[in-house]
């Protein structure tokens, strides 16, 4: 486990380390199961080939899904993930990492709470984002409240 990040060790314009995951047809065969998505374009690509797409593609719910998982690790035990929100704007295809990103955007304190704004993405291993959104955590404080 990494050290706990505290609201005095984040700045602005931070990236936050980011989290790689492939993406194999195995791991969207289980995300149908668990999910309930079986739109065969994420795992049968004969029909995914019919459909106009060049392979099965990755579930938008699972690149929402991972990109909360990027914050939470990010935050630590202490932190809480309050807000993921985005929209799918792209495709990542079958048996390639899903690449999430996040910068900080904006920190401040409200009721008490050390809160931290950041703008989140997946993008391709080639670069093109294609999952961006917005989050907000709580961090913790290394001064005593």
């Amino acid at each position: 486990m990494s050290e706990q990040v505290c609201f005095e060790d984040v700045q602005e314009g931070q990236e936050i380390p980011e989290l790689r995951q492939e993406c194999s047809s195995q791991r969207l065969v289980m995300w149908a199961a668990g999910s309930g998505d079986f739109y065969q374009i994420h795992y049968d690509k004969d029909f995914a080939q019919s459909s106009g797409l060049p392979d099965r593609i990755t579930h938008g719910a699972l690149k929402h899904a991972l990109l909360g998982r990027l914050l939470h690790e990010w935050v630590g035990e202490s932190g809480r993930v309050k807000r993921v929100a985005c929209q799918y704007r792209g495709m990542d295809m079958v048996n390639e990492d899903v690449i999430c990103h996040g910068v900080v955007t904006k920190k401040y304190q409200r009721n008490g709470e050390n809160i931290v704004e950041l703008d989140v993405w997946t993008e391709t291993p080639q670069g093109q984002k294609t999952t961006p959104g917005t989050a907000a955590v709580s961090l913790p404080s290394r001064q005593p409240t």
